[in-house]
């Protein structure tokens, strides 16, 4: 698979539902204070509320039992009403006070003990009113009943989040899949939803028809994979199959990450897993999911967590769920992951997931596809031509093209149009590819020079070796970490690539090197970049490809650079000092030799280099169009499809 090379310098939830826990992510502790500050809040406002109303109710109009007696002997009293110890006293001028008697003896007494006459207390209307029962008990009890209300309620939430907390202890070890019902319009993904992957497709139809029809696999005596392994690169759309199959058999889709299982206490992981296979076989016909499958399905046996590692203990109990399938139990494992060389035998093995998806990378008809889905809704001009964005996206995985067209929309809109043009989306590619533009990165006049001269470098070799891809454009405008790059596409989708286009490639990364060190007789960090792509390519010719006369065909190391023959430490290597001497040798000399060959053209075609470079300070990027009009200029043919195809061997 050929990447793009641009040259830098530098559902629903699960059907359990936890009422107990706090919204939006927060910890049970923090809702557990929290809660307890609010009740404080609460009781300290009613305490204040009572005691102003209190204090207001005492205060207010209130007569001294002394005053009152000179009142009443100076006829200023129509009435007094005596309630217990209280005293409501209505003036002849029509004011109401109240007033307090002495407890020990009746009002008679005390208005006489004050010096009123018997002539005088008798023009006094005098009623007396028991009061009732629950009138008199209610204001006794008020002021202890208020905050023994309060008290409770506080009891109240924490005996709710202690509650909480069981409950959580006591789910603890089921499954945390979110599920996707069959009825659910919204959530459903049908094959018509997914662009491209057609045999991947084509072996999950089976499946679907399995689900959908099972008697017809039974009656045969048939029996459908109990797994399926989708296997591809990030992106490439494997989440999205599963649920494609679920929604074109119209079944239950359990979805879940294989980091899920894991909890730092051992035994957890496999009782979801135990879980999450009888869930399923309640709703069966169903689909399980598991993504990332590879968190809990390593090899075993490295020695690391020693015998009760809980990921070991989570991979065994998904074998033997596995295993206790019914023939005719109609519930279906798929997996999902991009590491399937890391995966444990026993999960690969016939009767688990025998039945392995491997899904590429779109080619430029499925990026086109891939392009019109993700296209729907949103407004285009009369410009847009999806096939060319297609072909100026080889490698781009389905994520990387939905994220192209959402950019292009945010492109649009952040200039205020309510359409999205061409040059959005071509702008898009490089903002996915190597990060938005720096403008605000400003180079000297020194930087501009050398950073054109470089990216010159790499454009120029890349046109003149036969089997490096065509340029198709040019820039010195800082994106990303980049102070500049050079944009390289191929002709065609490419599933192999040979030596000669390994050792071009090499040449053509060492362009911008081999540039500044011949222009100016110095050289800067802008390169460092290249020589580690440069250099890592060169290692894998020789111990991954077999691309050594020296070495011969032999593989030395296996993916991500890790001894081909596993099982042993971090950095141990399968093979002597002497073959790693050999190794270095060899690939100094690929260097060397990519070096010459770019040195050598950039020195015959010189006067091409300076245009190429005088233009980039001009103008700052140089599409495909004007580049091709330099070079012809200079005498140099842009490739076109045949000129590869009938190249010199």
């Amino acid at each position: 698979m050929n990447m793009l090379n641009g040259r830098k310098e530098g559902d629903k939830k699960s059907p359990r539902k936890n009422d107990d826990l706090p919204e939006g992510g927060g910890s049970p502790r923090n809702g557990f204070f929290g809660n307890i500050g609010i009740m404080v809040v609460i009781f300290l406002i009613v305490i204040g509320l009572y005691a102003l109303v209190s204090e207001s109710n005492s205060t207010s109009s209130q007569v001294s039992l002394s005053q009152l007696a000179t009142d009443v002997n100076d006829q200023k009293i129509a009435k007094i009403t005596v309630s217990g110890d209280s005293l409501t006293v209505n003036y002849t001028n029509g004011d109401v006070k109240s007033s307090m008697k002495e407890t020990e003896s009746s009002l008679t007494d005390s208005l006489i003990h004050y010096g009123v006459t018997p002539a005088k207390l008798a023009a006094v209307n005098i009623d007396v009113t028991g009061p009732s029962g629950f009138g008199y008990w209610l204001i006794q009890l008020l002021p202890f009943i208020i905050p023994l209300i309060v008290i409770l309620v506080i009891l109240w939430f924490l005996t709710r989040q202690v509650r909480g907390a069981g409950m959580q202890a006591f789910t603890f070890g089921q499954s945390k899949a979110r599920i996707t019902l069959p009825h659910d319009k919204k959530q459903r993904v049908t094959f018509n939803d997914v662009a491209g992957a057609k045999e991947a497709k084509e072996e999950l139809a089976e499946i679907v028809d399995f689900l959908r029809n099972p008697k017809k696999f039974l009656d045969i005596g048939a029996r459908i994979p109990k797994g399926i392994l989708l296997m591809g690169a990030p992106g490439t759309g494997k989440t999205l199959l599963a649920r494609a199959v679920a929604g074109e058999a119209g079944v239950s889709f359990f979805s879940i990450s294989g980091s899920e299982f894991v909890e730092m206490f051992v035994g957890v992981g496999a009782s979801r897993v135990r879980d999450l296979f009888k869930l399923a076989k309640q709703a069966a016909p169903a689909i399980i999911f598991i993504d990332e499958i590879d968190a809990v399905g390593r090899v075993r046996g490295t020695g690391v967590g020693g015998g009760n590692d809980e990921r070991e203990q989570t991979l065994n109990q998904i074998l033997v769920e596995m295993d206790g399938f019914e023939p005719n139990e109609k519930v279906i494992v798929m997996a999902a992951t991009n590491r399937p060389d890391v995966l444990d035998p026993a999960l690969l093995r016939p009767g688990r997931f025998d039945r392995r998806v491997t899904i590429d990378p779109p080619d430029r008809g499925d990026r086109e596809a891939i392009l019109k889905i993700h296209s729907r809704k949103k407004p285009f001009a009369e410009d847009v031509n999806l096939a060319v964005i297609a072909e100026r996206t080889p490698g781009f995985s389905g994520a990387d093209l939905y994220s192209l067209m959402n950019e292009g929309a945010i492109l649009a809109a952040r200039e205020n149009r309510v359409k999205i043009s061409q040059y959005d989306l071509i702008r898009s590619i490089e903002k996915v590819m190597l990060g938005p533009e720096r403008r605000s990165h400003l180079l000297s006049k020194k930087e501009k020079e050398i950073t054109a001269f470089h990216e010159a470098g790499h454009a120029l070799v890349a046109s003149v070796l036969p089997y490096a891809d065509p340029v198709h454009k040019i820039s010195i405008i800082s994106r990303g970490r980049a102070a500049g790059y050079t944009l390289k596409l191929p002709l065609e989708d490419r599933k192999l690539q040979s030596k000669k286009e390994f050792l071009d490639d090499i040449a053509v990364s060492l362009g911008g090197y081999v540039t500044e060190q011949m222009i100016f007789s110095d050289l800067t960090t802008g390169p460092s970049n290249d020589l580690q792509v440069s250099t890592a390519l060169a290692r894998d010719m020789v111990t991954k490809y077999g691309m050594s006369e020296k070495l011969g065909p032999i593989a030395l190391e296996g993916a991500e650079g890790r001894p081909l023959y596993g099982g042993r430490g971090v950095g141990d290597k399968e093979y002597s000092e002497r073959v790693g001497a050999e190794i270095d040798s060899e690939v100094s000399r690929i260097m060397d030799e990519a070096y010459k060959k770019a040195a050598e053209t950039i020195k015959k075609n010189r006067p091409a280099l300076d245009a190429i470079a005088g233009r980039l300070i001009e103008v700052e990027t140089i599409e495909r169009d004007e580049y091709e009009k330099i070079i012809i200029a200079h005498g140099i043919l842009p490739k076109k499809k045949l000129d590869i195809e009938h190249a010199e061997v």
